[in-house]
C-alpha cells in the first residue's frame, strides 16, 4: 500500500464534512455576493447531501473492508462534486489570461476549489479500495500495460479532433458573434485551443507524443515525458466533460422551456466540446498504459 492511499480517506472524510457545514452555513442566510450570482452549478442542498453521502461511504468503505457497491458510490459522487464545481475552469482561464475579461470571483473560486478537491479526494478513495481489493500487488492492481496502441485509442484522439473542429466549424458558419480583438490574451487562448484540440490528441496516440521526433532538435530520439502529454489530456478530459456535461443538462432543460438562445450553434458547439472530452479521456487511458512503468513490487 502507497501512502497517498492512506492519508487520501481521512481528507476525503474531513473535507466532506467541512464543506457541507460551510455550505449549510451560506444556505442559512450568510453566503458571499456571488459574482456569477452563484459559487455551484448545482443547488446548495445538492452538494451538501453529496458531502453528507461522501463522509458516510468513506466511512463505509473502512468498516467494510472496501465493498464493491461502496466503491461505485463514492466514484459517482467524486464524479458528482466535481461536476458541481464545474465552473471551476472559468475561474482556471480567467486567472491565467486575464485579458479575456472572465470576471474574477474569489469567494467563488475558493468554493469551487473546494469542492473540486472533495470530489477528487472522494474519487481517489474509490481508486485506492480498488487496489486494496482487486487482485494485484496494491500498486498496479494487475492491470496489464499496452505494449502498442490500440485501434480505440486512435478512434479516441480522432473523435477529440472532431469535437474541437466541429467546434471551430460552428463559430465559423452559424453566425454567432464573438467579440474578436488583438489581445495577446485571446491569441494565446486560441492558440492553446488548437493545441489542445489538435496536436495533444494526436500526441497520445501516435509514436511523436512517446519519442520527440527528429525536428526537436536539441530533443530529437529521447523519451517524452509521460505526465508532460497525459497530465494535460486527462486534466483536460475532466475539465471539458464536467463543464460541458453539466452545460448539456442545463441546455436540454433550456430547450424544452423555450429559452434557449442560439440554439443551433449550442446543439452543435457544446455537443462537439463533450466529444472532444471523451476523446481525450479515451486516448489518455491508452497513452498512460503504454507508457507505465513496469511495477517495482511485482513486476507486471
Amino acid at each position: 500500500m502507497t501512502r497517498w492511499m492512506v492519508w487520501v480517506p481521512r481528507a476525503a472524510l474531513v473535507g466532506a464534512l467541512a464543506y457541507a457545514g460551510l455550505q449549510g452555513y451560506w444556505a442559512a442566510g450568510h453566503a458571499p455576493a456571488w459574482v456569477f450570482g452563484r459559487d455551484l452549478t448545482f443547488p446548495a442542498w445538492l452538494v451538501i447531501v453529496l458531502c453528507v453521502a461522501a463522509a458516510a461511504v468513506v466511512a463505509g468503505l473502512r468498516a467494510s473492508g472496501g465493498r464493491r457497491v461502496l466503491i461505485v458510490a463514492a466514484w459517482l459522487i467524486g464524479i458528482g462534486l466535481v461536476s458541481a464545481a464545474a465552473m471551476f475552469l472559468l475561474d482556471v482561464v480567467g486567472g491565467i489570461l486575464p485579458g479575456l475579461g472572465i470576471p474574477q470571483d474569489v469567494p467563488g473560486l475558493l468554493s469551487r476549489g473546494a469542492c473540486l478537491s472533495v470530489g477528487l479526494l472522494t474519487a481517489a478513495t474509490a481508486l485506492s479500495w480498488m487496489r486494496r481489493t482487486r487482485e494485484g500487488c496494491g500498486r498496479c492492481v494487475g492491470i496489464p500495460r499496452l505494449e502498442s496502441t490500440p485501434r480505440w485509442a486512435y478512434a479516441g484522439a480522432y473523435a477529440a479532433v472532431a469535437g474541437c473542429l466541429i467546434r471551430i466549424v460552428a463559430q465559423t458558419t452559424m453566425g454567432v458573434s464573438i467579440p474578436y480583438t488583438d489581445s495577446p490574451a485571446l491569441l494565446v487562448f486560441e492558440a492553446g485551443f488548437l493545441l489542445g484540440g489538435v496536436l495533444l490528441p494526436l500526441a497520445l496516440a501516435h509514436g511523436w507524443g512517446k519519442v520527440w521526433p527528429r525536428w526537436v532538435l536539441p530533443l530529437a530520439g529521447r523519451r517524452v515525458p509521460r505526465w508532460l502529454v497525459v497530465g494535460p489530456g486527462f486534466a483536460i478530459a475532466v475539465a471539458l466533460l464536467a463543464y460541458f456535461g453539466v452545460g448539456m443538462t442545463q441546455m436540454i432543460r433550456e430547450t424544452v422551456e423555450g429559452a434557449l438562445e442560439e440554439p443551433a450553434f449550442m446543439w452543435v458547439a457544446v455537443p462537439g466540446y463533450v466529444l472532444w472530452g471523451i476523446g481525450l479521456a479515451v486516448a489518455s487511458v491508452a497513452y498512460y498504459r503504454i507508457t507505465r512503468p513496469a511495477c517495482a513490487r511485482c513486476g507486471r
